[in-house]
């Protein structure tokens, strides 16, 4: 039997062993979850320097400082889009090749 095809790891995108499953969800749910939890930090910190700058805080600093986040933003959602995308992939490669 191929190591590849092995129930065990077709069970992967359910819950490996000796993972902590998250309530009624998978592991790839839960990565799901901290990338979108990561977003949504990163949000808060952008609404929070655009605030800033709509109170009338509009130095040089602090509109690079926005600038800088909203690339960080544009990153961490390429990243969690790539991530998320290639991890699902492959779990259906194994999937199909169970």
């Amino acid at each position: 039997m191929n190591p590849l095809t092995t129930p065990a790891l077709t069970s992967l995108g359910i819950a490996p062993a000796g993972s902590t499953r998250t309530a009624g969800g998978s592991w790839f749910e839960a990565m799901a979850q901290a990338w979108g939890d990561t977003l949504d930090r990163q949000a808060q910190q952008l609404e929070s320097l655009s605030a800033q700058i709509s109170a009338g805080d509009d130095r040089p600093a602090t509109i690079t400082e926005l600038s800088a986040q909203s690339l960080r933003m544009g990153f961490l959602s390429t990243s969690s889009h790539t991530g998320l995308s290639t991890v699902g992939e492959a779990l259906r490669t194994l999937a199909q090749k169970s």
